[in-house]
């Protein structure tokens, strides 16, 4: 009953991102597949077993793309919403269901180059470097969904980079490339692991 019910939510994301990305690309809009999904199809790759379900679909894009995304959605049902920040919680931009608009079955979309909040350490990464999922899906690379997860640092973003770091997706090269902050991080993230698992 279990794996069904993982199996059935994992086609209803991968059919959504693959709605959204072939409208995309028809429309000669550039994209990348972050979050979870992303690190889902990567670890995948590695490990069919030891991929982790995640709720939602999110995309990095350029923000000077915004008003060619919301038209080229409009022919598969989705409509762009923006959540204006409240507190703090930041704002959330995003592509819902025309008739039923849910949040949480939504499209997140975040920005190349820019900050998802003030107070991250750095900003999302430029689009480069895609790697090419099942259905033609443009994924973020392992470097940059590694970067993403680090600089935003909740705890479900820790449980992602244990996984990737136990199918030996995180290689001494990809290490090499980060900042001393985010190297620190990783390290911080290895050693709640080994502590958690009596490492």
């Amino acid at each position: 009953m279990l794996l069904h019910a993982y199996n059935n939510h994992l086609d209803q994301l991968t059919a959504t991102a693959s709605r959204v990305c072939n409208a995309l690309r028809q429309a000669g809009i550039d994209y990348r597949v972050v979050g979870g999904l992303a690190v889902l199809f990567h670890v995948q790759s590695r490990d069919p077993l030891a991929a982790r379900l995640t709720k939602d679909v999110d995309l990095a894009v350029n923000r000077a793309d915004l008003n060619r995304i919301a038209e080229a959605v409009r022919s598969i049902g989705l409509e762009y919403r923006h959540v204006a920040a409240t507190g703090q919680i930041a704002g959330i931009d995003m592509l819902v269901d025309a008739v039923t608009p849910k949040a949480r079955s939504g499209v997140h979309l975040l920005f190349a180059g820019e900050r998802v909040r003030p107070t991250d350490l750095e900003p999302v990464p430029v689009l480069s470097d895609p790697i090419v999922a099942d259905q033609g899906i443009l994924v973020t690379s392992l470097a940059s969904i590694l970067r993403m997860k680090l600089i935003s640092f909740r705890q479900r973003d820790k449980t992602h980079i244990v996984d990737m770091d136990s199918v030996g997706l995180i290689t001494p090269d990809i290490e090499a490339g980060l900042p001393e902050a985010l190297s620190q991080r990783l390290n911080q993230v290895r050693a709640e692991e080994a502590q958690a698992t009596g490492g």
